[in-house]
């Protein structure tokens, strides 16, 4: 091959390599033009999650749920909370509600109706206690403005409570006669005062009973002997239409009162129900004494 003939042909070969290179460039990015971010697809916003009522929770969610905490589980299933209601605030703040705040003391009345439909009866003529879950502070400015109304099981309404877990759901519980139900107490006395009320059967012997629950005024949480007054005088009421006997004058002199109200917390939350509890502090019974009427509780002469 001549010298001439030599270069066309070294020229037609570099050509082809810089034609090829080219080709296989452009087959490597596979469109994109060399910036590495301009041609993903944006991240999705962040949408509001409100959770499902009816269902039941493993662990407790405390005062705030997140998307990432909630693991709800069929109520067959061993749990510690049960979602009875799921309510939307209406007109809210830009940050989630505080305690003792119209809204949140609004949120728990909405709460505390249904949970008693949701269980047949007051929640509180059980060992059950009544809580509100809301949004995380990011859910909230996200848009989520709904609140959960929980119930759990306790092993006591007195102090020391223990969540129990539980399997089974709570619909329809306290409808009829059931294990939940508060009823006859054995109490312990110290200094003159019931200190505890541990239940017991009523066919064995006692000296308290579960009577009922007597909603509080909107008034500020007793502190001395006079804000307790209202409580004694509500609870005697309940007292008097549990056994069937005037709510007079002598029905002090009947039996004695145990007034149980929520805690202060709970208080400025919204919750105003008081449970009552008839108390003979000079004997014994074995038997309730649920529509026994005035033999059954006479007045006491000493």
């Amino acid at each position: 091959m001549g010298e001439a003939a030599m270069r066309r042909a070294m020229t037609t070969v570099v050509a082809a390599l810089v034609a090829g290179a080219a080709l296989t460039g452009c087959a490597a990015t596979g469109g994109l033009d060399g910036d590495l971010t301009d041609d993903w697809a944006a991240p999705p916003a962040a949408t509001a999650f409100t959770p499902a009522a009816g269902v039941c929770q493993v662990a407790d969610t405390g005062g705030t749920l997140t998307l990432a905490a909630y693991e709800p589980v069929g109520c067959d299933l061993p749990h510690r909370v049960e979602t009875v209601h799921v309510g939307v605030f209406g007109t809210a703040p830009a940050a989630p509600p505080t305690v003792g705040s119209a809204e949140l003391r609004g949120a728990f009345t909405d709460c505390d109706t249904r949970a008693s439909g949701y269980v047949g009866a007051d929640w509180r003529a059980g060992r059950l206690r009544l809580a509100l879950a809301l949004p995380s502070a990011p859910g909230w400015a996200a848009g989520s403005r709904w609140y959960r109304c929980d119930l759990t099981e306790l092993t006591t309404v007195e102090e020391k409570a223990e969540v129990v877990t539980r399997t089974g759901s709570l619909r329809d519980a306290l409808k009829g006669p059931s294990a939940l139900r508060l009823g006859c107490q054995q109490t312990g006395i110290s200094a003159r005062r019931v200190q505890t009320l541990t239940p017991v059967a009523c066919t064995g012997r006692h000296d308290a009973e579960f009577v009922g629950v007597w909603r509080a005024p909107d008034r500020p949480y007793p502190k001395k002997d006079a804000d307790w007054a209202p409580l004694y005088a509500g609870c005697r009421g309940v007292l008097a239409t549990y056994v069937g006997v005037a709510n007079d004058a002598l029905l002090r002199f009947r039996s004695g009162v145990v007034v149980r109200p929520p805690g202060a917390g709970r208080w400025t939350a919204g919750d105003r129900g008081i449970r009552c509890y008839l108390w003979l502090s000079d004997r014994s019974v074995t038997a309730s004494l649920k529509s026994a009427g005035p033999t059954a509780l006479p007045v006491r002469t000493k």
